[in-house]
């Protein structure tokens, strides 16, 4: 063989080498929390926990400052330069017990983010950042400290590693705002006889405090240190009191002194529980009680890969897999345990429930606080029930467990509390959902119950179970609109929109289940959109209580009647129902305007542009970064051109979608607990349903995938099937058309698929070119 042929079979060998390298890469590895972080939220940034778990610590780099609404930007932010400790609570409205490592003089506030040398704040440079699924480390520059955490689900590990000296620091700062946690009513931390450092900090965040007056947020933790320290004493603010081992209320703190080698490492770990001390201390023995940081962060590791493992892609970009994993990773880690492992819980109306137990002991199911699941249909209940129909069924039985205590579903709850955050109420769709995609085994009849309550009745609802004017939209067919005073609001437009799609859901549930006279009222209620559709603007329009429309309209103002968003981005709210929706628009006025929409919200990358705010975009013509618009570029599979779902959303993964700091989702938008990255997960594989499992017999409808191959495991416990696989042919940059879809061999009438047919397994295939099939 000549030379040149020997060199082109070694060249090959090593190409081919290096592909099968990349492929055998661990998914955890494509995973990078810091993507989206400028301007991002308070439980967004928490690098060490582990899936769907309650330990959740990270750095912050202003955790201290609080947000003035409860629910701004705060934490962890990319632009920023220095940290200010490590929180081990990050969930919507709850955070608190914040770490920090120290090193010389004694320092016990935490100082201005303007300053990296103000009070025990210190420097770092993302070059001594590291930051995956389940563990975080960095290089505190103004002290020589490298801090890392990792985590069980319900216990936090943070190692520091000092340099040698009698004044190595960890400073357990309790009693101050961490995040969203509010205003900090109590606190207490002590230390026992045998050297634990215990306590609990009592909060009042702004959500709370709006949706259910008067309650409050607790945090329990017991932690243990690897290392005696030479000294102690305790601290609220500035003033330190040696020797002390015991301090309560506002601003306590405590310190621990070491005396350390060079690079000798002290690892705290730290129970924590919603509940009580005492079950913070039974978490940690369960889960940690001989586990080092080293095995806690394989475990953590390990578990990672599993849940991101759920779901496996080949082909596309390097790029295209940062962003999959790192949304699949944002979907898995946003809503967190809330129940210790003894099936203890937070009860919505104060002090401690009991999850039944099976016959090993064992809790039912676990308990979860969890942002309001407004928009969630879109994105992630159906991957939970793709890929993680066992949380799926866990989450359902986790909110009747407030259903239970309180007699109503709560949209958002942080320790069983009423967050609703949004004043609408969407539970009763996700149960719905649930049943219609097959996840049965939670108790059905409790969960109708529930759900037919939140759809019909309002006598004595409470603020915080969200849909306060159901009553009107019973009354008029629509939620009558009523021009509200200064800093005030009313979404009568929004409102009317989401009850006739939440109704729709509940209202196949009935059916199913035998509910002749629910389903006849639900049904109806479901086509109330209709009684706000406007024929000669074409759009949605608020309406008054007399009948007529509000006066001085404006397609494309946010806030009047719709909530985060505006009438052009609403009109096409009507999930359940495309088909009538589009009769009464009329087909071609349709697709020319929701192409059209497209073609202009490019030019801002499909949001606010480059502008960093959650709420850029709400003046959009459509707005990819806030949950109303979700559904709108796979409206065309309804419509008869496929072909402009294809593109659009294609389009909306490659720009949209980033990989760093500042462009992560859009520019510093709003990632609700995973929202935007489940969307792009559906989205890259090609699969969404439109419904959200509200539809009797669920459909998946069907774009081009980003990869060549997707494989998504199936639990045997709720489908037939072992696996369902996503192949495409031709797949490229500019090959994003589809034609000839087939599921196992067997060629498909629409772009469309049951998710019962997927669930059963098997594989979806289909070609890609650069021009459009014909329709």
């Amino acid at each position: 063989m000549k030379k040149e042929n020997w060199m082109l079979w070694l060249l090959l060998l090593i190409t081919v080498s290096h592909l099968g390298a990349q492929d055998r890469k661990e998914l955890s590895s494509y995973v990078d929390p810091r993507i989206g972080t400028a301007h991002c939220r308070w439980f967004h940034f928490a690098p060490g926990a582990s899936p769907f778990g309650m330990a959740k610590p990270g750095p912050s780099t202003n955790g201290h400052y609080g947000n003035p609404s409860g629910w701004e930007a705060v934490g962890y932010d990319y632009r920023h330069t220095s940290i200010e400790g490590f929180p081990n609570f990050h969930e919507f409205q709850v955070g608190g017990v914040s770490l920090m490592p120290t090193k010389g003089t004694l320092i016990t506030t935490p100082g201005e983010l303007e300053d990296s040398l103000s009070s025990y704040r210190s420097a770092f440079d993302r070059a001594d950042e590291q930051a995956t699924a389940g563990y975080y480390a960095v290089l505190l520059k103004r002290y020589g400290i490298k801090a890392e955490v990792t985590a069980t689900p319900r216990v936090a590990f943070q190692r520091f590693t000092f340099p040698a000296g009698t004044d190595s620091h960890i400073l357990f700062d309790i009693g101050n705002k961490q995040g969203e946690s509010g205003d900090v009513k109590d606190a207490h931390v002590y230390m026992t006889p045998d050297g634990r450092i215990e306590g609990y900090v009592i909060t009042l965040p702004a959500y709370v405090q709006k949706y259910q007056r008067g309650a409050e947020v607790a945090m329990y933790f017991s932690a243990v240190t690897d290392k005696k320290p030479v000294s102690y004493g305790t601290f609220r603010g500035d003033k330190q009191t040696a020797g002390e081992k015991d301090i309560k209320g506002q601003g306590a703190g405590m310190y621990l002194t070491f005396a350390t080698g060079n690079q000798e490492a002290v690892t705290v770990r730290l129970g924590l529980s919603y509940t009580s001390i005492e079950n913070a201390r039974l978490n940690l023995q369960t889960e940690a009680a001989t586990l080092s940081f080293d095995e806690a962060r394989a475990q953590s590791h390990q578990k990672w890969n599993e849940y991101l493992g759920r779901i496996t892609v080949s082909g596309g970009t390097e790029s295209d897999r940062i962003k999959f994993y790192t949304g699949l990773y944002h979907a898995v880690l946003g809503r967190g345990l809330a129940s210790d492992v003894n099936g203890a819980y937070p009860k919505n109306t104060g002090g401690v429930g009991q999850i039944p137990l099976n016959k090993n002991g064992k809790p039912l199911h676990n308990h979860y606080n969890t942002d309001a699941v407004w928009g969630a249909y879109w994105n992630l209940t159906p991957l939970w029930a793709l890929a993680y129909p066992e949380y799926y069924s866990d989450f359902v039985s986790s909110q009747l467990l407030v259903y239970n205590d309180a007699g109503w579903l709560g949209d958002g709850i942080a320790n069983s509390r009423y967050v609703s955050g949004v004043g609408t109420n969407f539970v009763g769709l996700v149960m719905a959902g649930a049943y219609n995609y097959g996840i049965r085994d939670f108790d059905v009849a409790k969960a109708y119950e529930a759900s037919r309550k939140n759809e019909l009745e309002y006598a004595n609802r409470p603020e915080g179970a969200g849909k306060d004017d159901v009553d009107r939209f019973r009354k008029y067919g629509y939620v009558d609109h009523i021009d509200p005073k200064p800093g005030e609001w009313c979404f009568s437009g929004s409102h009317t929109l989401e009850y006739s799609f939440s109704a729709y859901a509940v209202a196949q549930w009935a059916k199913k289940l035998g509910k002749t006279e629910d389903y006849n009222t639900l049904l109806k209620l479901s086509g109330s959109w209709k009684n706000i559709f406007d024929p000669a603007t074409k759009y949605m329009r608020p309406r008054y209580a007399s009948g007529k429309f509000v006066d001085n309209f404006k397609p494309t103002e946010p806030w009047r009647g719709f909530q985060e968003g505006n009438a052009g981005q609403y009109s096409f709210y009507v999930p359940h129902d495309p088909q009538g929706l589009i009769a009464q628009m009329g087909k071609a006025e349709f697709n020319k305007r929701l192409d059209s929409i497209f073609t202009a919200a490019q030019k801002t990358t499909f949001g606010g542009g480059n502008t960093i705010d959650a709420f850029s975009g709400l003046s959009a013509p459509y707005n990819h970064g806030n949950q109303p618009c979700l559904q709108m570029p796979w409206m065309f599979n309804y419509s008869g051109k496929p072909y402009l779902t294809q593109k659009w959303v294609r389009a909306i993964c490659n720009e949209f979608y980033g990989t760093e700091g500042i462009h992560g989702y859009g520019y510093g938008q709003d990632e609700d607990q995973g929202q935007l990255g489940a969307w792009y997960v559906l989205s890259a594989i090609g699969l969404f349903d439109v419904q959200g499992g509200a539809l009797a017999q669920p459909m998946m409808q069907i774009g081009s995938s980003l990869f060549d191959k997707v494989e998504i495991r199936l639990n045997k416990k709720y489908y037939k099937g072992d696996k369902l696989e996503i192949v495409t042919h031709n797949n490229s940059a500019d090959h994003i058309y589809l034609h000839q879809p087939t599921f196992n061999g067997k060629k498909l009438s629409q772009n469309a698929i049951p998710f019962a047919q997927l669930t059963k397994g098997g594989k979806l295939e289909y070609s890609l070119s650069d021009k459009p099939a014909a329709y």
